[in-house]
Parts: structure tokens; C-alpha cells; sequence
């Protein structure tokens, strides 16, 4: 088992992004709203984002934890796959599922298989075949097989109509505080920042406007929206309180 994945405690959520920040752009509310429930909640990174315009690996690891922290995340772990080669290796596979082995969670979030960017659809198809791998105790790797009882997917950049919302509403103020800790992506500064996507307002606002839309849909003033591939079950036809 890999140095980084061996100490950590077992979670109820674990949360994957393949970057510093994917994480808290698509799904920063819910995390902070189960943690803040008493929920044991794990991040992972799959890269550290050293292929990103601004920012040094230490910096960006640094402002990881300190979102860990705000979300209120029990740890938070990266595992140093190469940025914008997510796959590249069969070990990257092994490696993801001797994690799920080793924190057992309940539910798995992986970001939604189809985005703008190369990175996230790739790890999204690496992380549901590594989640599958880990429930087959033929599967070699290191841990005894464990089936998380749900994956579900997050959005990051693009967005379809969600299997189910979460109302964020009460922890929507945490999510852009951990958004906050990622400076060097959205504020840099030095004589080596530039302006990328994420350094631009208008990305602060896509990410506001999607979950705001997801609200109004339903009736809240923010939520998150996710998609699951099997059907979402109700016990009857009778609707429930959807908080």
C-alpha cells in the first residue's frame, strides 16, 4: 500500500478530484453539509496540478488542506498521479483502489465523465474502473475487497439535468470560503501570474449560477446536482422532505 493512502481513517464520503479545487468547485456545500452533520468525510486529489499556469505544487498542497479544514473534512491526500497523463500507468488504477480498500467508504463522488477539460473526464472513466476493481477480491492489490454501497457524479465545468440535488443553502458561505483558499488559481499574484479561466469573474459566476439554478429548481437558494447510473429508489409515491 502507498505511503500517502496507509494512515488514513475510514469515511463515510469519499470525495476524488483530479486537480486542487475540483473538489470544492462541484461539490464543496454537500461535503461541508455532511461533515458539519457528523459524517466522516475523505478527500482525495488524484494530481497535485503541477501542469496548472499559476501556482507551485507546495502551494497548491498547502491551500488543499487549508479547504480541508474549512469544509471540516476529517483528511485530505493526493496521489501524485502526473497532471495531464491521469491514466497513463496501470498502477494509477491499483493505487485508487487500494484506497477505497483501505477507508471503506459508504459513497464515492467522481466527477462526471463529460467536461471541457481532457483531465476530468479521463479521471472520471479511471476512477469508476478503480472503484468496480476494488469490489472484486481477485482484483490484485493490496486491502480486502470493498463495495462502496453508491458512486454518484459531480459537476466541475459542464452540466446536464442531475439524478437528484442536495440543498446546500445553510453551507453555501463555506463552500466560497474554501474556494477562497485556492489564491493562486483564482487570485494570483507575482510577476509570473496570468490570466487564465479561473482568474476571471465570470468562472466565480458559472460556478454560482449552476448551483443557484439547481436551487431554484427545486425550491432552495443554492444546490448541488449529481448523477447517478442506476435508478434512484423512493419506498413509495408519497414525496418525503426533501431537506
Amino acid at each position: 500500500m502507498d505511503a500517502v493512502t496507509r494512515d488514513l481513517d475510514a469515511v463515510d464520503v469519499l470525495a476524488f478530484g483530479p486537480h486542487p479545487d475540483d473538489i470544492e468547485i462541484g461539490m464543496g456545500a454537500t461535503l461541508a453539509k455532511h461533515a458539519a452533520s457528523g459524517h466522516r468525510v475523505g478527500l482525495c486529489d488524484l494530481t497535485a496540478g503541477e501542469m496548472g499556469s499559476n501556482g507551485t505544487v507546495e502551494e497548491r498542497l498547502a491551500e488543499a488542506d487549508a479547504a480541508r479544514a474549512v469544509l471540516g473534512a476529517l483528511w485530505r491526500t493526493n496521489l501524485r498521479l502526473p497532471d495531464r497523463a491521469i491514466g497513463s500507468a496501470p498502477s494509477h488504477v491499483r493505487q485508487v483502489v487500494e484506497l477505497v480498500r483501505r477507508v471503506r467508504p459508504r459513497v464515492v463522488a467522481i466527477p462526471y465523465w463529460t467536461d471541457r477539460h481532457p483531465d476530468h473526464g479521463t479521471a472520471s472513466h479511471l476512477l469508476t474502473e478503480a472503484v468496480f476493481n476494488a469490489g472484486l477480491r481477485r482484483f490484485p492489490a493490496d486491502g480486502d475487497a470493498w463495495k462502496p454501497e453508491q458512486s454518484c457524479y459531480y459537476f466541475i465545468n459542464d452540466s446536464v439535468a442531475p439524478s437528484f440535488v442536495v440543498d446546500v443553502s445553510a453551507h453555501y458561505d463555506t463552500k466560497r470560503r474554501a474556494l477562497a483558499c485556492h489564491a493562486s488559481q483564482f487570485r494570483p499574484s507575482g510577476a509570473d501570474a496570468v490570466q487564465t479561466r479561473l482568474t476571471s469573474a465570470r468562472f466565480n459566476q458559472l460556478i454560482e449560477s449552476r448551483d443557484a439554478q439547481f436551487g431554484a429548481l427545486a425550491g432552495f437558494a443554492f444546490a448541488e446536482g449529481f448523477l447517478v447510473r442506476s435508478p434512484v429508489v423512493r419506498t413509495d409515491l408519497l414525496p418525503g422532505d426533501p431537506r
